[in-house]
């Protein structure tokens, strides 16, 4: 008897889905069709982003020594094509070696490019810090106090590796300054970081010793 049920119940299961699938076949074939053809956009999509990298890798590397070789035509625009791209590793580069170069000397320019490449581009925490910096550590020559700081302000109120190195520019742009109580300041905030770069640490040590030393 226990048989004959377990046998009944099992064909009614087994109707139950045959049912279903015949009702919702449509809608089936639908979803499979969908998760193939995303699973197969997927996998183009990782192998045109592999293929991009690769271009990218083999301009950046044609560019750069044929600068170095002598040959700087069209230099500029190329490296900049790159920056646009915003790929997480060739851009900063492409970045860096324009402004190592001196390929460009307009500020709007370069911090436009730096823009691009902070805002736009998809990197690690820490690389995204390190370019800020050097973004700061580039305008500190010409901007003001209060744009300097805003450029700086993600690094200072961050637990970051650069915010040492943030604090210190902060220091030397206000001592550049003769502004020696805001400058003080901000080496005393480097010498009580309990993550301080070490070298950073010694260095705000010894100029508060020297120069601040009343």
């Amino acid at each position: 008897m226990d048989e004959e049920i377990s046998i009944i119940n099992t064909n009614t299961r087994n109707e139950k889905i045959k049912n279903f699938f015949i009702k919702n076949r449509k809608k089936l074939i639908i979803s499979i069709s969908f998760l193939i053809l995303l699973t197969f956009s997927f996998f183009i999509y990782q192998d045109f982003k592999n293929k991009n990298k690769i271009k990218l890798a083999e301009k950046y590397n044609y560019l750069t020594i044929n600068f170095i070789s002598g040959d700087q035509t069209n230099v500029e625009n190329q490296l900049i094509e790159i920056i646009k791209e915003k790929d997480k590793t060739y851009s900063p580069l492409a970045l860096y070696f324009l402004i190592d170069n001196n390929i460009i000397t307009e500020k709007n320019k370069l911090n436009f490019l730096f823009d691009i490449v902070i805002n736009e581009t998809k990197l690690e925490t820490e690389i995204k810090n390190l370019l800020i910096y050097k973004k700061a550590l580039y305008n500190s020559e010409f901007e003001t106090e209060n744009n300097l700081i805003k450029i700086l302000n993600p690094l200072i109120n961050s637990e970051s590796i650069w915010k040492s190195h943030a604090l210190y520019l902060m220091g030397e742009y206000f001592y550049s300054k003769n502004e020696k109580q805001k400058s003080k300041e901000f080496f005393n905030k480097i010498v009580v970081l309990e993550k301080s770069n070490k070298k950073i640490k010694l260095e705000a040590q010894k100029k508060l010793n020297r120069d601040f030393n009343e």
